[in-house]
């Protein structure tokens, strides 16, 4: 059975720093690419970060230059560092795992973790 288990979300001022975790288990991680999502009230869910299994990332214009994705394949774990947060990054934030070989698509989600920036 696949889990997604996010942790770390949490109420934090402006301008302050969280740190997401996400531990995966039941699939391969090392093959997997990785992602952090966000969905917002009264918004669709975005993409924020994804990493894939060869380390190389990618960010929604909004959080580059102040998140960082990173995993760590013997931990199962993919990271998401957030710094200088700003009101606007309030949201539930998804962790996502992906591999697609062939026909063979491999799409799992955790069930999230809520993020609160206040002013």
């Amino acid at each position: 059975q696949v889990q997604l288990v996010e942790s770390g979300g949490g109420l934090v001022q402006a301008g302050g720093s969280l740190m997401l975790s996400c531990a995966a288990s039941g699939i391969d991680f090392n093959i997997f690419a990785m992602g952090w999502y966000r969905q917002a009230p009264g918004k669709q869910r975005e993409l924020v970060a994804t990493i894939t299994s060869a380390g190389s990332t990618n960010y929604a214009d909004s959080v580059k230059g102040r998140f960082t994705i990173s995993r760590e394949n013997a931990k199962n774990t993919v990271y998401l560092q957030m710094n200088s947060l700003k009101r606007e990054d309030t949201a539930v934030y998804y962790c996502n795992a992906k591999w697609i070989a062939n026909r063979d698509i491999n799409d799992y989600w955790g069930q999230g973790t809520q993020v609160t920036v206040s002013s």
